[in-house]
């Protein structure tokens, strides 16, 4: 016991580790693109300078025109300017909204490969059934605490493979459609039986229980994957 013990404790410390690791990358990346863009944009106020330098190395320019260029380069500046600092806030934004879906999109990932895990262990060892109790009188199955209500040819399939797991056996397609309608073997075939485990299916409603509870075996049959001694008929 504690080696399996601690093998679990050290991969859950591992993928700990893993999430740490990729939610620290995602944000080292953006934080360096961020910088380097930042960095490389253009100063906001360039342009304000240059025309400061434009005009103390050309004082001699007094004429109304060249006044009223100088003017409107001034006011071109500050415009440039504001928009400089606007794109700046837009892109400063932007990685943030990048780096919110970036970091969401690890946890989906992360959180569908634990999901898998689950559905696989779940699978691979079958559904818990402590009690299973039929009531062809009522239509219903009561499965654990749950109460299902089902047709009556969903009860008389179901009651068919109940019965033939009390006996430890498997029916086929073929098999299971004579158990319910009555009919000989020889006279039914292997898609009617089929055709009732999936009404069956159906009926039970959540298909991951209709999946786990109502197996098929390849090439043998079909079956309840319960314990037998949980099973009642009433």
């Amino acid at each position: 016991m504690p080696g399996p013990i601690s093998s679990a404790t050290d991969l859950t410390r591992t993928g700990t580790r893993a999430i740490a690791i990729g939610l620290a990358a995602i944000v080292a990346i953006l934080a360096l693109a961020a910088f380097l863009l930042f960095v490389n944009l253009p100063d906001t106020n360039a342009f304000n300078a240059a025309i400061e330098r434009l005009i103390l190395e050309n004082r001699d320019l007094t004429s109304p025109a060249e006044l009223r260029l100088i003017e409107i380069l001034s006011e071109s500046g500050n415009t440039l300017s504001a928009v400089l600092v606007s794109y700046r806030g837009v892109i400063f934004v932007l990685l943030v909204f990048a780096s919110a879906l970036l970091i969401t999109a690890l946890v989906l990932v992360l959180a569908l490969i634990a999901l898998n895990r689950k559905l696989a262990q779940v699978q691979k060892a079958g559904i818990q059934v402590s009690s299973m109790v039929i009531s062809r009188a009522e239509r219903k199955v009561y499965l654990n605490d749950m109460e299902l209500n089902l047709t009556e040819a969903a009860v008389e399939t179901l009651a068919a493979l109940a019965e033939a797991r009390m006996d430890g056996e498997m029916l086929n397609g073929a098999q299971l459609e004579a158990v319910v309608s009555g009919k000989r073997e020889s006279d039914c075939d292997e898609a009617a039986g089929a055709t009732r485990i999936k009404r069956l299916r159906d009926s039970l409603g959540n298909q991951i229980v209709s999946e786990l509870l109502v197996r098929n075996i390849a090439r043998q049959g079909y079956t309840l994957a319960i314990d037998k001694d949980v099973i009642r008929m009433i």
